[in-house]
């Protein structure tokens, strides 16, 4: 069953079962992924363009999150926070802090970069082993920390 047909599928049951959260968030993906496959031309998405959606959509909720923490919304962090919890359960499973280290260190070593400026190298050998499985910026954050020190 392909990525698509599961987000349809798991909004007929959140229909039939009043889930209104989870409805709200998965026909907001699924228009999401509409609008993705209309600006490309009304191709239809593949398995790995979906879940590129749905992690640039779990991205820009991140984001809200920071946003509504510094202004004091706790009602909206709640909220974002169980739409982030929606969506990853159509993500890959994510890699620990861990394991992202180790496809870090793999990756400076293959690239042999030794400063900060060479960080566009090791994040173009890395970002496509990680793309949908780790958080960019810890992935960031992460390449900058090994390469200062």
């Amino acid at each position: 069953m392909s990525l698509k047909d599961q987000l349809t599928a798991d909004m007929k049951t959140a229909m039939k079962v009043h889930d209104k959260d989870r409805l709200a968030v998965i026909r907001m993906v699924r228009g999401a992924i509409r609008q993705a496959e209309i600006d490309g031309g009304h191709k239809a998405l593949g398995d790995e363009e979906v879940i590129a959606v749905i992690s640039k959509e779990v991205k820009m909720r991140r984001d809200s999150v920071e946003a509504f923490e510094k202004g004091g919304r706790s009602d909206l962090v709640a909220q974002t926070k169980k739409e982030i919890d929606v969506l990853m359960a159509y993500l890959p499973k994510q890699l620990t802090e861990d394991e992202v280290r180790a496809l870090v260190k793999e990756a400076v070593e293959q690239t042999g970069a030794k400063t900060p400026k060479e960080m566009g190298k090791v994040m173009g050998v890395l970002m496509p082993k990680v793309k949908g499985r780790a958080d960019g910026k810890l992935v960031n954050a992460l390449v900058k920390s090994m390469l200062q020190g």
